[in-house]
């Protein structure tokens, strides 16, 4: 690894040699759609990007003109260079682009160009000025404004949630299609990410949090493209087995973090000593009634989670696979939380512990849950929607008292 020592270097804002942004647009088989994303990205960036930027077209082994259009746009646009692979995957071809850019800031977007380009100066202007280390467009902010689908809405919203509990990230939105990275970062994680696929933003993203870096987000407004081609089931599949692959290398330490946080990783400030003899600041009381306060606003996020989980998968489920889907998920990442934001326990001593104390709750909340639909069901044979929807509800709020009484009993007086 390459040594790194002190608060990053800014970037010059016009270097001797190169660009100081490289945009990848990895693609494959997008012949039609690719011209018209080229020439509007490097007019934008033309007319309102201050620096010195390339564009490059990483094609993926595509078997239609792809390759032919992307050398045309190189013949005609100064600036746009063409990288071809002869095997798919979009975590492939971003590696290999960024793996040979001189550029000192690396970023990528995807070809339907679904992200207002507006917010890439504001990705990119922390990464230049070295405030930060890795950058993300975030769908899923406040003040973001996305037009999509329900489905991809509760997809998208389900695997966050699932990478918080999973995973401990705290990065909102590891999959908008429209992110940045320092160069001298990429260097060090890109040969610890082994995904090829779409699972590549993530594992990169959880490889950048646990080495202590940085990771600016940009809320974006975001027009979802009807005619992506990208299979979800298969996706999210993959998506799930990146995501065990990635803990249980976390978990048994085939990843070296601790020499990644010592190269890469910022150091904690030091408090000023006037300070010394103050309570830390956000330290979460272990007083019961706010406990209750926060637990509570945590309970209420979690149920709205289960049910938005249980509407969007009761049709093709049924209604007890689609409970023991929703309760699962929102199971997971609600002791999460509450380790971090009820209890104030950071870091991953007794995570197993506490995540196994929350999995005999969720055992008890399915209980209560699967038990309360099936008297349901057994007194009326097809109950409306609100009617089931409030056995549910009643019989959470039982499994949320039973909840904090567990964890409660495992993690007070236990905060890291």
């Amino acid at each position: 690894m390459t040594a790194l020592s002190g608060p990053r270097a800014a970037v010059q804002a016009r270097p001797a040699a190169g660009a100081v942004l490289d945009v990848v647009i990895p693609v494959y088989n997008e012949e039609t759609d690719l011209g018209p994303c080229v020439r509007r990205l490097h007019s934008h960036l033309s007319e309102h990007f201050p620096y010195p930027f390339r564009i490059t077209i990483a094609d993926n082994a595509s078997v239609d003109d792809t390759l032919t259009v992307a050398h045309g746009l190189a013949g005609e646009l100064p600036g746009v260079e063409v990288l071809h692979l002869d095997a798919k995957g979009r975590g492939r071809a971003l590696s290999a682009a960024w793996s040979a850019s001189s550029a000192p800031v690396l970023a990528y977007m995807d070809v339907d160009l679904s992200t207002d380009l507006a917010a890439l100066l504001p990705l990119v202007a922390p990464l230049i000025s070295g405030h930060s280390d890795l950058a993300i467009g975030t769908r899923l902010a406040r003040t973001s404004r996305v037009v999509r689908g329900a489905k991809r809405e509760v997809i998208s919203r389900a695997y966050n949630l699932l990478l918080r509990g999973a995973l401990a990230v705290r990065f909102s939105d590891a999959q908008c299609g429209f992110k940045a990275i320092r160069a001298d970062v990429a260097v060090e994680l890109l040969p610890l990410v082994r995904d090829t696929g779409w699972f590549f933003d993530t594992e990169l993203l959880v490889l950048a949090q646990r080495a202590g870096l940085r990771i600016h987000e940009v809320p974006v407004d975001w027009v979802d493209d009807p005619d992506s081609r990208v299979d979800i089931v298969a996706t999210a599949l993959a998506d799930l087995r990146g995501m065990g692959r990635l803990g249980r290398a976390l978990l048994t330490g085939a990843l070296p973090l601790t020499d990644l946080r010592a190269q890469l990783g910022r150091a904690p400030l030091t408090a000023r000593p006037e300070q010394l003899d103050r309570e830390p600041l956000g330290q979460v009381p272990v007083g019961l009634p706010r406990q209750l306060v926060r637990f509570a606003a945590v309970g209420v996020a979690s149920t709205l989670a289960y049910l938005v989980l249980f509407v969007a998968t009761r049709g093709a489920l049924g209604a007890q696979p689609a409970n023991l889907l929703a309760l699962l998920l929102t199971a997971v990442a609600n002791t999460a939380a509450n380790r971090r934001l009820t209890f104030g326990i950071s870091g991953r001593r007794h995570a197993g512990r506490h995540h196994l104390q929350g999995l005999l709750a969720f055992g008890l909340g399915l209980a209560l849950t699967s038990g309360s639909l099936a008297v349901l069901h057994a007194a009326h044979a097809a109950p409306a929607r609100p009617v089931e929807l409030a056995v549910l509800v009643a019989a959470n709020l039982a499994a949320t008292v039973l909840r904090f009484v567990l964890l409660r009993l495992g993690m007070h007086h236990r905060r890291g």
